[in-house]
């Protein structure tokens, strides 16, 4: 039975979100979420031995928080890259918000959700359908296992939106209580999925206690 240990990211900074600069060349974490990151390492270093295989999506966050996890690592396999794990894509309207609401984080979740709303009902267009984050994220999650195989443990760095979705499909939770469950998520915060003969089972959902002991606990 194979092992995947899901990572969200830790915290990204302002323009990962839309607000102020989106050119992409900003770091991909803020300074507590690199240390988010190598605390989460060290938490997984003291019972995994060592990863397998280490994948993360091709956004910023999630680069560099594989990186930060994977430095707590003496033996550190090479950094694979799936675009399937990246973060669900909603029009650029509601992907970008005014620094003043991003600041207030209920008005700015409230803002999102009702867009997420719309967008699983299919009635908010978009270049990514829920249909086909739904699909990527089924299919990155087999490419998951393939890796696992018997025995192995592999890491993957993702968000909070794509991992949510995957322990919803896996606990049969209806695509309109999707952004429900991946509103918990915690920065850094550790998932574990087992891979067996029987398919992909949830083990532990959102583990922060880490980070919130260390008081470096966030949500975005």
């Amino acid at each position: 039975m194979g092992a995947i240990y899901l990572v969200r990211h830790g915290q990204a900074p302002a323009h990962a979100y839309g607000v102020g600069s989106t050119d992409g060349t900003g770091p991909g974490l803020t300074e507590l979420g690199f240390a988010q990151a190598r605390r989460t390492g060290e938490l997984l270093a003291g019972f995994v031995p060592t990863f397998d295989a280490a994948v993360s999506g091709d956004l910023p966050r999630q680069r560099d928080t594989l990186t930060g996890v994977l430095e707590g690592f003496g033996t550190r396999p090479d950094h694979q890259v799936d675009a399937d794990w990246n973060e669900y894509e909603l029009p650029a309207e509601l992907m970008t918000a005014a620094a003043d609401l991003f600041a207030d984080r209920a008005a700015y979740q409230k803002v999102l959700d009702a867009g997420l709303d719309a967008w699983i009902a299919g009635t908010q267009p978009a270049d990514e359908t829920f249909a086909e984050f739904l699909a990527r994220t089924h299919a990155a999650s087999q490419r998951a296992a393939e890796l696992a195989g018997s025995g192995k443990n592999v890491l993957i760095t993702s968000s909070a939106g794509t991992i949510g979705l995957l322990v919803s499909q896996l606990w049969g939770v209806p695509p309109a209580g999707w952004p429900a469950v991946s509103r918990t998520f915690v920065n850094a915060s550790v998932t574990k999925i087992v891979s067996g003969r029987s398919g992909l089972t949830v083990v532990s959902v959102n583990e922060h206690g880490h980070l919130a002991s260390d008081g470096i606990l966030s949500f975005r």
